[in-house]
């Protein structure tokens, strides 16, 4: 097994009881980058379960990034992450922010979090509306699209979460939350603004 990916790296870090609530129910941001959050559902297909782990961007409300696995585990939480850093969306010092499912109090997590500046936040125990964008956002991937059509393949359901994240959701359907305004061209816009002097990412407060 690759050190990575070790099954005491899904356990609970050291840390992980002492991890806050940095947002408290605030799902705004001054500006794109700095403040994400995310969850993970399940998507029942044909050949078995298929996870699915988000990071969405509180300023825009885009889905910065996704991955999915046949396995719930902490490696999902962070192939997301890793990836939407990769593609600029992860600010130095941003705060991230999910519920206390394990994957998210893992040492995996903790470990990639601390080597990458990004400040963990954590919902209270049980408690939905402190997660309520990342909730809300499944809830509506499910109703617009799952509900209404069965997978007979996980590569059935990839291909269906893709179009619909990346090709819809991203690039075509308005945010009522965001004025109406499309969370995609919000993104552009604000990398475009940024571009004339861009030499790193923004710095969280």
């Amino acid at each position: 097994m690759h050190p990575k990916h070790r099954q005491e790296d899904n356990y609970p870090g050291p840390q992980s009881e002492g991890q806050k609530d940095l947002i408290r129910r605030d799902f705004t941001a001054p500006v794109p980058t700095v403040k994400l959050c995310g969850d993970i559902t399940c998507l029942r297909t044909g050949e078995g379960w298929l996870y699915l782990a988000t990071v969405i961007d509180l300023a825009t409300r885009m889905v910065v990034s996704w991955s999915m696995s046949e396995r719930m585990t902490a490696d999902i939480v962070v192939a997301a992450l890793g990836n939407a850093k990769g593609r600029g969306y992860v600010a130095k010092n941003a705060v991230f922010h999910s519920d206390r499912g394990s994957q998210y109090t893992s040492r995996m997590l903790l470990d990639w979090a601390e080597e990458n500046n990004v400040r963990l936040s954590c919902s209270r125990t049980g408690n939905c509306h402190d997660n309520a964008v990342a909730e809300s956002f499944f809830a509506t991937l499910k109703n617009e699209m799952y509900y209404r059509r069965s997978f007979k393949t996980r590569a059935d359901a990839r291909r269906a979460v893709f179009n619909y994240i990346e090709v819809f959701c991203n690039r075509r359907r308005p945010h009522s939350t965001m004025g109406y305004q499309v969370p995609g061209e919000l993104m552009d816009t604000f990398f475009a603004r940024a571009a004339p002097g861009w030499g790193k990412l923004p710095i969280a407060a």
